[in-house]
């Protein structure tokens, strides 16, 4: 079955790539740098301007000559200084630029690090932003498709420039969908760590970027080496050499150095792409001693037969690696500066390919008749990236295409497959409900759940509760790495499915929470002891709402005859245990300034409680005659006669 639907698949890797050397969008990204590009260092460091004919969108390109010009001198500063990681969460200016990825929880697996991005795209970005010209910009295209763009660091500088705006834009309206942004690179240097990418996975932001870089340059591919051993002035060269009347005032030795080094170049950066890409994964690097650096995005990978699209990061990486290696094993001389500057004669040369209708050389045909045309495909690819079946990594580079696309199953299939698991699944939540409904009428089943009364039906559901979370967190892994449709948060199906579950389960984490004491060591459920899980649900069902024009409340009907089968609110049982708390503590309180402020908080409780059961918007176990809420409610009234009678006391 397997092999099957395998071979069933064309090369998408192939397909996307073929789509994108087709379209103009590549030729009118890369005009808009050379724009940029000629602007000087005088400029603002930006050109904008629609697309000729992208039915409104607007192109904003960004220059890399202030970036070069800022670390260019006689002594140029080390990799290590130049390239050096920088928190955002750190940064305070960084941190207001992006606050998502800033506030991004470290990954378990990922050896606990925070998002963080190369001091010198940060740096020019910061000062970039601060400027009355680009908010100016941020005015003019706001609610506009925009596409952000630049060449070499300018790239680089774009690629912050697209999360800025993702970011700013997102808080702005969080309930709308993502603004139509793309951001297309040419030979940007690597730009953040393995928590950044991790970070705009969760974001669904990956889609929006996209890295297109040819087979003999070296500046993307740099960045994987140890920052110390990172030869600046290479990158910073090829950055000015654009701009001639510019470099000879600036002490950097650009064209005739870099030609000279070149062999040691190479050398260099195909022994430590080589060694990640054979590593299969991407985390902890800087263990290994070399760079913290690692892709995010899509990769287009292009030679002048045409170009290949990873979306893969591991991916990314091996045909980084295999396309520089199986260029240079060919004999190829092109010079390192030639290669780094060839973007605009590739993004003409690779439509014009298309059109001759290539075909995969009659010794791949032969080899792979046997396995229909996925295989053919993977020849395609191969040989639009510019690895020919000669080429010494061609065995491995097939190989590596064949697992990525393993990997990286269909998003629609792997939904397709998720379905049935949530069928599987659906017993346990049965079992729940059982639960639920069997101590509806006398405590409810919460506190049921939290007293642990009948063991045998309380084992029973605590086994339930684990193996519905780890479904739904399993969903949730899938979503972080772009193993789903990216609509999949907005689907009815997947949202209700989640917001059923959030509602019958988390009373019972919340359960769990409260009967190990772990509300006063960790500190209030709703702020310390939430799963993301749940705080994702939430805004699922928010963006829900907005999308079909209702707001939250409307989602249930609007005027119930009778209680809900669930308590709309999934936090309701913490906030009547934060409730019971507080007026334990105002029982006890002597100081009468506290115990008015005391009383006002119960009050606000009480009339958010009073809503929600008048409008029947909680389960029927929230009245039942033991349940926490009967007896909070017990206790609220006997603190207000009390502080009826001392008030009338001082009369």
């Amino acid at each position: 079955m397997e092999d099957a639907e395998e071979n069933s698949m064309f090369e998408t890797s192939h397909v996307l790539g073929a789509l994108l050397a087709s379209s103009p969008l590549l030729a009118r990204a890369w005009d808009r740098c050379v724009a940029a590009a000629a602007m000087g260092a005088a400029s603002s460091g930006f050109a904008h301007g629609d697309g000729g004919g992208d039915g409104g969108t607007v192109y904003v390109a960004f220059s890399g000559l202030q970036a070069a010009l800022s670390v260019a001198g006689p002594a140029v500063a080390s990799g290590a200084d130049v390239f050096a990681p920088v928190g955002l969460a750190g940064d305070a200016a960084g941190a207001r630029a992006f606050p998502q990825l800033a506030a991004a929880e470290p990954d378990a697996a990922a050896a606990v690090e925070r998002v963080a991005v190369q001091a010198l795209a940060l740096r020019c970005f910061l000062k970039l932003c601060g400027s009355p010209e680009f908010q100016m910009l941020l005015n003019q295209i706001r609610g506009k498709a925009v596409v952000f763009t630049g060449h070499s660091l300018g790239g680089a500088i774009a690629a912050l420039a697209a999360l800025h705006y993702l970011c700013i834009t997102s808080l702005s309206s969080p309930c709308s969908p993502s603004p139509p942004v793309l951001c297309v690179t040419f030979g940007s240097p690597l730009l953040g760590n393995e928590a950044l990418s991790r970070a705009i996975l969760r974001e669904r932001w990956g889609g929006n970027f996209c890295n297109v870089v040819s087979q003999h340059d070296v500046v993307p591919r740099l960045l994987f080496c140890p920052l110390d051993a990172v030869p600046v002035h290479v990158i910073i060269g090829m950055q000015l050499q654009q701009w001639a009347g510019h470099t000879h005032n600036t002490g950097v030795m650009t064209t005739r150095v870099v030609d000279a080094e070149q062999e040691g170049l190479r050398q260099l950066i195909q022994a430590h792409v080589r060694m990640v890409a054979m590593e299969q994964k991407l985390v902890d690097p800087e263990s290994r001693g070399g760079s913290p650096y690692r892709p995010f995005g899509a990769y287009v990978l292009c030679s002048p037969e045409g170009a290949v699209c990873v979306d893969n990061s591991t991916a990314a990486v091996q045909m980084l690696y295999a396309t520089f290696v199986a260029c240079y094993a060919q004999g190829d001389t092109t010079s390192l500066g030639a290669a780094h500057s060839c973007y605009g004669d590739l993004v003409l040369k690779m439509p014009q390919n298309l059109l001759l209708k290539r075909r995969p050389r009659a010794m791949d045909v032969l080899a792979s008749m046997s396995n229909s045309n996925y295989d053919a495909g993977i020849s395609l690819a191969m040989e639009a990236s510019g690895i020919g079946s000669e080429a010494m990594e061609a065995t491995m580079t097939r190989y590596w295409l064949k697992a990525s696309k393993r990997a990286g199953r269909s998003p629609s299939l792997n939904c397709a497959g998720l379905a049935i698991r949530l069928g599987r699944i659906t017993p346990c939540r049965a079992q729940v409900e059982w639960y639920k409904a069997s101590f509806d009428g006398n405590m409810g089943y919460y506190d049921a759940f939290k007293q642990r009364r009948s063991p045998k039906k309380f084992n029973k559901a605590d086994m339930c509760r684990i193996k519905l979370g780890q479904f739904w967190d399993g969903v949730l892994a899938m979503l972080d790495n772009s193993q789903l449709p990216h609509d999949f948060h907005r689907r009815a199906k997947w949202v209700n499915a989640a917001r059923f579950y959030q509602l019958l389960v988390e009373p019972l984490d919340i359960a769990h929470y409260h009967r190990n004491n772990l509300h006063r060591t960790r500190g209030g459920y709703i702020t310390h002891g939430r799963d993301r899980r749940y705080e994702l649900f939430d805004k699922w069902w928010k963006e829900k709402g907005a999308f079909t024009g209702t707001s939250t409340g409307d989602m249930a009907a609007t005027a119930r005859s009778k209680y809900a089968g669930l308590t709309q609110d999934p936090c309701f049982w913490a906030r009547v245990e934060e409730a019971r708390d507080q007026t334990e503590s105002a029982q006890a309180e002597q100081d009468v300034a506290m115990l008015a402020m005391k009383l006002g908080r119960l009050r606000e409780f009480e009339r958010y409680a009073r809503e929600l059961v008048e409008g029947k918007e909680v389960s029927i176990d929230v009245l039942a005659p033991q349940s926490s809420y009967t007896l909070w409610v017990e206790e609220w009234k006997k603190l207000l006669l009390r502080d009826e009678a001392r008030a009338a006391s001082l009369f």
